[in-house]
């Protein structure tokens, strides 16, 4: 063992005095195939550098409004129509295949709130395709690369504001122009990491535009589109207002995905995401200052059928005051809970938590993690902090063993119940549930990403 550390420091000596080494590898991955994980963080920052800061500027703050909604019925009722969201071309965003170290690796550099770069500018263009994700040599991490260094990878990744993975480079989503109802694909800024809301602007320009599709960043072509009808919505839902909720991440101009009631995405036929139950990890990123009494503004893994198929059948994150059906927290709301189907739960039975506070910042982030047997909720104000420990332990009575069916739905419950509003931002499901290390380092990158600022 001493050989060997003495060995690898004196290969790392040679790199910082610029010695080629094994065909000139560069710092990135030269560093870390051969240095242990336990100094590869210190060593990289203090040899390759971090990414730089953005500059800040004034928040443009959620419309903060709250209205009353109906409540879901309790009676069943047939839907319609299942959609396939699979999109018609693959986005993956491979890494460089060095393993869990090399997306560990990256962690230290995606904390400083500055643009993950990127060597290839993004292609868009107009149409319902979804470019390759690729490589694009980028330093700084994103979500989806901490998760996988933790050993949970995305299997689903959607965000209209920012990458969720350092190398991604492809669409974020497609708006959909009224005048003439063409379409275009919004990337990542060139060398950045953030949205290139400059497309927007210049194609829904002198008209309105929707947002059409929200892209998958994992690879797994996870797309997600307006929600067909179901069980209580039995018409398709409405697509979201493309610029209705802008504002700004570290500087850089970008809008989010503002959702009234009646609006809704879902993919019924998905890739990757864990059914039965299998563990898995989901987040949000919302608003505190846009919610209602409504269900459910979810975003999580849902029927595929469109029906509330009975307790267990879901894993979503909720947010709202919803207190119809349990759920309820400290104060008057909003809360972070988990929507598990017949049942919103901020711990392990219908009852009040008094450990689920009142989440009424202008950046929220949310998270479940589902477990074989118990469950996690976690959240945290997503411009500042650490996440608040909710709730962990048993399941609630009825929801062991989990019956995932693997769709995923947002702004909308399992069933199509449309009368939730709220504000997404990002948000991922992953294969696997975190630990709380993994868990605390994607909410430092949340933070760093530079909401409102």
């Amino acid at each position: 063992m001493r050989l060997q550390w003495w060995s690898d420091w004196v290969v790392f000596q040679r790199f910082v005095r610029k010695t080629p080494l094994n065909g000139g590898m560069n710092c990135s991955t030269q560093t870390r195939r051969l240095l242990p994980l336990a100094v590869l963080c210190a060593l990289e920052v203090a040899a390759c550098g971090s990414s730089p800061t953005g500059t800040e500027s004034d928040a443009y703050p959620p419309d903060g409004s709250t209205v009353d909604a109906a409540r879901r019925p309790s009676e069943m009722a047939d839907g319609s129509g299942n959609e396939d969201g699979s999109g018609d071309q693959d986005s993956s965003a491979d890494q460089d295949g060095s393993g869990n170290e090399e997306a560990a690796a990256t962690i230290v550099a995606g904390f400083d709130g500055g643009d993950a770069s990127v060597t290839t500018a993004p292609t868009v263009d107009s149409g319902s395709r979804a470019p390759d994700a690729g490589t694009g040599g980028s330093t700084a991490s994103g979500p989806c690369d901490i998760f996988a260094s933790g050993g949970t990878p995305c299997v689903a990744a959607h965000s209209t504001v920012r990458a969720l993975l350092g190398s991604y480079h492809g669409s974020l989503y497609q708006v959909t122009r009224a005048s003439d109802n063409t379409t275009k694909d919004v990337g990542v800024e060139s060398g950045g990491a953030y949205a290139d809301s400059a497309t927007q602007d210049a194609f829904c320009a002198g008209t309105t535009c929707t947002i059409s599709i929200i892209y998958d960043q994992s690879g797994k072509m996870n797309h997600l589109r307006r929600a067909p009808g179901g069980e209580r919505k039995e018409t398709q839902d409405s697509e979201a207002n493309a610029t209705a909720l802008k504002l700004t991440m570290n500087g850089h101009p970008v809008y989010g995905v503002h959702s009234p009631p009646g609006t809704g995405y879902r993919n019924n036929v998905t890739s990757g995401v864990v059914t039965g139950d299998e563990p898995e990890t989901v987040y949000l990123v919302t608003s505190g200052a846009y919610f209602n009494n409504g269900c459910c503004f979810d975003y999580g893994n849902a029927e595929t059928d469109n029906h509330a198929d009975g307790s267990a059948t879901m894993e979503a994150v909720y947010f709202g005051n919803w207190k119809a059906e349990g759920g309820q927290g400290a104060g008057n709301g909003p809360w972070v809970t988990a929507d598990l189907e017949n049942g919103l739960f901020a711990g392990g039975s219908a009852a009040a938590n008094p450990n689920d506070p009142s989440f009424t910042s202008t950046y929220v982030t949310g998270m479940v993690i589902g477990r074989s047997g118990t469950f996690a909720l976690k959240g945290g104000d997503a411009q500042s902090g650490l996440l608040t420990s909710i709730y962990d332990g048993a399941r609630p009575a009825g929801y062991n063993p989990m019956k995932k069916q693997g769709g995923i739905v947002l702004g909308i419950g399992g069933d199509n119940s449309p009368w939730a509003q709220g504000d997404f931002f990002e948000g991922v499901l992953t294969s696997g549930a975190a630990t709380d290390a993994t868990a605390s380092a994607v909410q430092a990158n949340i933070v760093a990403a530079g909401y409102g600022k």
